[in-house]
């Protein structure tokens, strides 16, 4: 299993959102590297939902239930979309100001490309991350 973050402004898109739909297509991502890392995404990895803009945060875990496939927003063809299951928010969301201050979580994506919408998370961190969000890993 691998571990992934996905981001979203809570304005477009929410955690709440996600929960009350259950299952949504993540679509919309027009990044390479971020449609790369959905290529890579497998049945059942898990992921952070990260709220951008203001609050940012770890606000949730998601779960991918389907795999990389076209995007339909996309007319030009070259991305696609994965599918990801709302699975429980954190207990206590964990901030950026609060991974940045963690030396275990320094080379995270998240710190280093903060534009990046879509990124891996070692298992490592994901640990470190949940024990944060006060939750199991």
């Amino acid at each position: 299993m691998a571990y992934w973050l996905v981001k979203s402004e809570p304005g477009a898109w929410s955690w709440e959102d996600h929960v009350k739909t259950k299952v949504t297509d993540w679509d919309g991502v027009r990044n390479h590297q971020a449609a790369n890392h959905m290529k890579a995404m497998k049945v059942g990895d898990k992921v952070f939902m990260y709220h951008s803009v203001n609050e940012k945060r770890i606000v949730g875990v998601l779960e991918v239930v389907k795999t990389y496939r076209p995007d339909p927003s996309d007319k030009t063809g070259r991305f696609g979309m994965v599918s990801l299951k709302a699975l429980h928010p954190l207990k206590e969301p964990v901030t950026l100001a609060q991974i940045k201050t963690d030396p275990r979580l320094s080379h995270l994506a998240l710190v280093r490309q903060s534009r990046l919408s879509v990124m891996p998370i070692d298992a490592a961190a994901w640990r470190v991350l949940c024990k944060m969000g006060k939750i199991q890993g």
